[in-house]
């Protein structure tokens, strides 16, 4: 078996690679229509889903926002890039270009959006009487609360005038086929970038109280919009009739391609599931313990054992540090794992961007501790601190891809070995 963290690396790049949208989307693409074609879109993945739908169908008209360097070169297709997670200026502009472009079309042209995770930030048009700075406010104010990504995208849906299916109604009556590449727990499509082209089923009043459940205070126009009970667009408005919504890319697959790999390298494999959410060191603490026990019940010269997991967990900002929730789980299952011997780990987001920083993630093993140690750091004062990718930078544990140009979303991976004859 080969070196276990260049193992791991090896089943993480798996993952990453299936999801590429130039070997998975053509599948999805119908043949090119006629008539008037106008490709829009949003996400991590969207300049090269464009890219890959330009290889199909050569040039088109159109225009999707990724986020900085994330852009790819298209013949047709405009390219704009903006902040993430938090949006900023320039996804307001493109997101205004785009409702242009969606302007006065018929009922004979066709739509193509391409919906990737990150599309909640980049496609930005705050519903009528909300600043961007309020919306910025906000959006740092729940990606610090710890809830979950479906909460923080429900509320982002009733402020918005384009989530919630608004961008699919600003192209009506043109058809529109929207593909998208999950990123959510429970492949949603309403969950999907906040759900452009999907109707929303929620409404001001769930969003008030998941403001509250979570603590967090909204500025005062965003809360006087959702009192007067802001304007959600429901799954069966007209103006959504001629829309199909369609996920070729998720989670469950590439969990699947990965699983695979590792069964040929002689690695049996367990998927404790692809839609696991929660704080990410709680989850951390219960895959350390499910680590040890199934180590303790495998025999010598069994086949070494893998735990694969995705979903999205979270991390509730109780320090200053610079972390997301792939290294904060790292670092509390190096913790909990206390230098077991035989047991490696990896966890990284298949975007390549772990929270904020431009770190996929962390990889850990029985020495992790040590290095760190001799490093004189203290582990848990880093995990107090929020502060995970620090301290995987300092003793060499990140994993640093650049751009994956995909997104779908937690790849976790925990190998185990079994004892070594003799061993007590």
């Amino acid at each position: 078996m080969p070196d276990p963290a260049t193992l791991l690396r090896s089943l993480f790049d798996r993952a990453v690679e299936v999801a590429d949208p130039m070997r998975s989307l053509a599948t999805a693409l119908p043949s090119r229509p006629g008539g008037r074609l106008v490709v829009v879109g949003a996400g991590k993945a969207s300049a090269r889903m464009a890219e890959a739908v330009e290889a199909e169908w050569g040039p088109c008209e159109g225009l999707v926002i990724t986020r900085y360097g994330y852009a790819r070169p298209c013949a047709g297709i405009q390219i704009a890039q903006a902040a993430h997670p938090v949006p900023d200026a320039a996804g307001l502009q493109a997101t205004r270009r785009m409702l242009d472009l969606l302007e006065g079309l018929g009922e004979n042209d066709f739509v193509l959006a391409l919906i990737s995770g990150g599309g909640s930030a980049l496609l930005t048009a705050p519903a009528k009487g909300i600043t961007l700075a309020e919306k910025q406010a906000l959006t740092d104010a729940l990606l610090a609360s710890g809830a979950p990504i479906s909460v923080i995208n429900g509320i982002r849906k009733q402020i918005s005038a384009v989530k919630g299916g608004k961008l699919a109604a600003a192209a009506y009556p043109a058809r529109m086929l929207a593909l998208m590449i999950s990123d959510v727990p429970g492949d949603d499509p309403g969950d999907i970038a906040s759900g452009p082209t999907v109707g929303d089923t929620g409404d001001a009043a769930q969003a008030l109280a998941a403001l509250t459940r979570w603590s967090v205070t909204p500025p005062a126009s965003i809360d006087a919009y959702l009192r007067a009970g802001g304007a959600p667009l429901p799954p069966d408005d007209a103006r959504l009739s001629r829309v199909k919504n369609m996920i070729y890319a998720a989670p469950a697959q590439s969990l699947a391609a990965a699983a695979r790999l590792a069964n040929a390298a002689g690695i049996d494999v367990q998927i404790l599931g692809a839609a696991l959410e929660g704080e990410a060191r709680d989850v951390a603490c219960a895959h350390a313990a499910a680590a040890l026990e199934r180590q303790a019940a495998l025999v010598p010269g069994a086949h070494p054992l893998l735990l694969l997991s995705g979903g999205e967990l979270t991390v509730t900002r109780r320090g200053d540090g610079i972390g997301g929730p792939n290294a904060e789980y790292a670092l509390a299952l190096a913790i909990a794992l206390n230098g077991a011997p035989g047991i490696d780990a990896i966890a990284c987001d298949t975007d390549g961007v772990d929270g904020a920083a431009e770190v996929a993630g962390a990889l850990i093993g029985p020495e992790t501790l040590a290095r760190a140690a001799a490093a004189g750091l203290d582990p848990a004062q880093a995990l107090a601190d929020n502060d995970a990718h620090r301290f995987f930078g300092q003793i060499g544990g990140q994993v640093v891809t650049g751009p994956t140009l995909t997104n779908v979303n937690d790849f976790r991976a925990l190998l185990i070995a079994p004892p070594v004859h003799g061993s007590v």
